[in-house]
Order: structure tokens, then C-alpha cells, then sequence
């Protein structure tokens, strides 16, 4: 059974830039990769109600159903068929570290670069965006390779780590 992810300084400078950014709550939203729900709670603290959200871990899944939120197994939008105006996606984003335990490495590598399930989410993303929708989107300075393809992006905020920096991004079309 795989752990689910739990809040760290990435978790915490996502939640903290939806708090200053997100001003419209009458949106449709979705978290990719709900983990312990941290980025869920903060949407609905805000006020949105139409709110949702998937993981590829069950355990993830099945703990964010118990906070009482909207959530099914899926990775990325491979079961979604929707549209949001909102997309909020904490991704694994480390390159990959062969000693790194299994189950851990789920939570957080993101390919051998650390940009290829980002890749894969910007390639889906789009089929699942309204008009004006807006994606905000964790990276790492470690994260080498991400394809932006046609977005248009804004960095919203940044935090410098002893090893890394944390990125915030505003992405839109």
C-alpha cells in the first residue's frame, strides 16, 4: 500500500498562493494528485464548491472521500471527461534518484528528468480547460525539460530551499 503524501514546504507554497491568487470561487476546480487533501481544503476554504479531485493512489483516494470531498483513482485526467476553470497540480517533480525507496519515489520522482509526468499533464490539460481556465502548477529547480508547449505561463511565487527552489506558476492558454 502506498503512503500518502504528506504536506512539506512544497505543500505549503502551493496553499499559500492559492489563498493570495484565487479571488473567483464560482468556478469549477479540480486537484491532480490530491494527496492528503491539503490543496482541497484550502479550495474549499475559499469558497468554491464545485470541487474535485483524483490520484493515482488509492489511499490518497480513499482519504480524501473521508474529508468528504469529491475524489476517484485516476492518473491525471485518464478517467475525466470534464471541463474546470480551474486545475491545481502538486506534481511529482524530482528527478529521478535510483536509491530512493518504491513507494516513496511515487509522491515525489517525476521521471528520469523529474519533468515527464508534468509533460504528460501539460500534453492532457488542455482537453479539460474552459475559456480563460487558469492552471497552477508546483516545479522545481531540479525539474529538468518541462515541454510548455503553447502555454502562456506566470510565476507566481518562488521559495529557495537549501537544495532546490520551489516555483509556483500561473499557466493559462
Amino acid at each position: 500500500m502506498s503512503e500518502i503524501y504528506q504536506p512539506a514546504e512544497d505543500s505549503h507554497l502551493l496553499e499559500d498562493t492559492l489563498k493570495k491568487y484565487i479571488k473567483d470561487t464560482n468556478v469549477k476546480a479540480i486537484e491532480i494528485g490530491v494527496g492528503s487533501g491539503i490543496q482541497l481544503k484550502t479550495l474549499r476554504d475559499l469558497g468554491i464548491k464545485d470541487l474535485s479531485g483524483v490520484d493515482v493512489n488509492k489511499n490518497a483516494v480513499k482519504h480524501c472521500k473521508e474529508l468528504g470531498f469529491h475524489c476517484m483513482v485516476s492518473d491525471l485526467f485518464n478517467f475525466i471527461k470534464e471541463k474546470y476553470d480551474l486545475i491545481v497540480f502538486n506534481p511529482p517533480y524530482l528527478p529521478e534518484n535510483r536509491k530512493e525507496p518504491k513507494d516513496s519515489k511515487m509522491a515525489t520522482t517525476g521521471g528520469e528528468l523529474g519533468s515527464e509526468i508534468i509533460n504528460k499533464f501539460l500534453r492532457q490539460a488542455k482537453e479539460h480547460m474552459n475559456p480563460n481556465a487558469k492552471i497552477y502548477l508546483l516545479t522545481s529547480s531540479l525539474t529538468k525539460g518541462i515541454d510548455w508547449k503553447d502555454y502562456n505561463k506566470k510565476l507566481l511565487a518562488k521559495k529557495k530551499l537549501f537544495f532546490e527552489e520551489l516555483y509556483v506558476w500561473e499557466v493559462t492558454v
